[in-house]
């Protein structure tokens, strides 16, 4: 009777219709893999919860498209455009989100071609990479930062913040330099990654002592308003 109820209307009578108990055994095994996933993304990460709500649902939505598809050629060439366009519809990410998104897009593909024991076991592989390579990443540590030092125009800055920088950081780069209150101080920015165990307070009180007690930033990443 469940059958019959959810056969398509342009089913032919050569075209097998899932069962229910498939149907939902699939998207129950693709709905815990998400969840797996997102648990996975979100350790030390940063992300936004829209962002981790979207992961752990994407296996079960592919898995589903992937099964409707069901080997209809015009429906795989749509399916496909769709999912071309979700691309233009959302921020730039960086190269671990990314990565993030298409292993739960592979997993829902998985599941959606009836794999289920590859699917979790393919998850549960990446997930313990993504695990073990965070592990090494100082920006997944909460190590790598973005410092801003307000200095007064006449601050010679090439190399006035060495020491200090050497004492508390691992490495450090130079992105921006930039002109503020009407060219009379230069703003700097730069890309950090603090030693682990560094003190921040002891940081920036050593880096107030170069710059005439002018303003200090120090944040988590770029400060921006996108997001996937």
């Amino acid at each position: 009777m469940l059958d019959t109820i959810f056969k398509g209307l342009f089913d032919s009578s050569a075209m097998t219709v899932i069962p229910v108990t498939q149907f939902l055994l699939c998207m129950a095994v693709s709905l815990i893999i998400g969840a797996g996933i997102a648990l996975t993304a979100s350790r030390k990460s940063g992300l936004s919860h829209s962002f981790l709500a979207a992961l752990a649902a994407l296996p079960a939505l592919v898995c589903v498209t992937i099964m409707m598809v069901n080997g209809n050629v015009g429906a795989g060439v749509a399916t496909a455009g769709a999912f071309t366009l979700v691309r233009f519809r959302s921020a730039p990410g960086t190269a671990r989100e990314m990565a993030m998104i298409f292993m739960a897009m592979v997993a829902g593909l998985i599941a959606g071609m009836g794999y289920l024991a590859y699917a979790v076991l393919f998850a549960l592989i990446m997930c313990a990479i993504f695990l073990l390579i965070g592990r090494f990443d100082p920006e997944a540590r909460g190590l790598k930062k973005t410092l801003r030092v307000t200095v007064p125009e006449d601050l010679d800055y090439d190399g006035a913040f060495d020491g200090a920088l050497k004492a508390h950081c691992s490495g450090w780069k130079l992105q921006q330099v930039k002109t503020v209150n009407m060219g009379s101080l230069f703003r700097l920015t730069y890309e950090v990654t603090l030693k682990p165990g560094a003190n921040e307070k002891a940081f920036i009180d050593e880096l107030r002592c170069h710059n005439g007690n002018l303003e200090i930033a120090m944040f988590q990443g770029e400060i921006t308003s996108s997001e996937l």
